[in-house]
């Protein structure tokens, strides 16, 4: 549906996290009003309402995930069936009633659990700033008879973590490699192949009044490992935050806690 310019620059004052969900409810009522452009009176008297509806919106936990999947040329994912698992955990979890039972006074969005979910590592759905953010890997392993030495793979590589130097096959700097996959992609002899996949978990982020980027945690996880680590991240939110706290807020400063630690790193 076209917007109005000023219509356009009205929602672009909506909070990011949940403007695309106004975004709906205004094309959803200009709509049912039988108008084909959305104005600045439809943003300003869908808004009234949502905001005054907001408790009646929230559903205990927000999921976002990139656009990979749509054809992105990015995406280390070949099927993304983790979403679908997510939401079915979440869901499973009553999130919604935990916080109706310790959150005092009216529920907002900002008191809902946050996970974000990334196809590549240039993470378009901004797992760092999430209470768990999830980004898909594919790290390179190397073949080391079929280099021709077109320097595709270096010159493709933002992280500079590929290298030809005096061997005859690319030397890959695990160290600052962000298993993007872009080296795999480029290389057109096939040297350059794709390695272990899986997905890097970071824990804690927020924005607000004290933001905070998530923290890593070590490991490279598989589909199945990804859900035991929000399983152990819920049961660690909801044994300790009181009041609405964020899981931010629980982390606080220190390293992560032992329990969530010991329920998904391998032995």
């Amino acid at each position: 549906m076209k917007w109005a310019w000023d219509a356009e620059k009205e929602i672009s004052k909506v909070p990011f996290f949940v403007r695309k969900k106004v975004r709906k409810r205004v094309e959803k009522e200009a709509t049912e009003r039988g108008c084909s452009m959305v104005s600045l009176d439809h943003v300003h008297a869908a808004r009234k309402r949502f905001l005054s509806n907001m408790e009646s919106e929230v559903k205990g936990y927000q999921i976002e995930v990139c656009f990979g999947q749509g054809g992105c040329p990015n995406s280390c994912v070949e099927k993304d069936t983790l979403t679908a698992r997510l939401e079915a955990l979440l869901a499973a979890e009553d999130l919604l009633g935990f916080l109706q039972k310790s959150v005092p006074g009216k529920l907002r969005f900002h008191h809902e659990f946050r996970i974000s979910v990334s196809h590549c590592p240039n993470a378009c759905s901004q797992p760092q700033i999430k209470d768990i953010g999830i980004i898909a890997a594919m790290y390179p392993r190397t073949e080391e008879t079929l280099c021709s030495g077109c320097m595709a793979c270096v010159n493709v590589c933002k992280e500079k973590a590929v290298a030809l130097s005096n061997t005859p096959f690319p030397l890959i700097n695990t160290r600052a490699c962000l298993g993007c996959g872009a080296c795999v992609r480029a290389c057109p002899a096939g040297c350059i192949l794709s390695g272990e996949r899986g997905y890097r978990v970071l824990l804690g982020g927020r924005l607000g009044r004290h933001p905070r980027l998530a923290r890593e945690l070590p490991h490279l996880f598989t589909e199945s490992q990804v859900l035991e680590v929000v399983r152990a991240c819920l049961a660690y939110y909801k044994k300790n935050s009181r009041a609405g706290q964020r899981f931010s807020a629980l982390l606080g400063d220190n390293d992560i806690p032992r329990e969530i630690l010991q329920a998904v790193l391998p032995q």
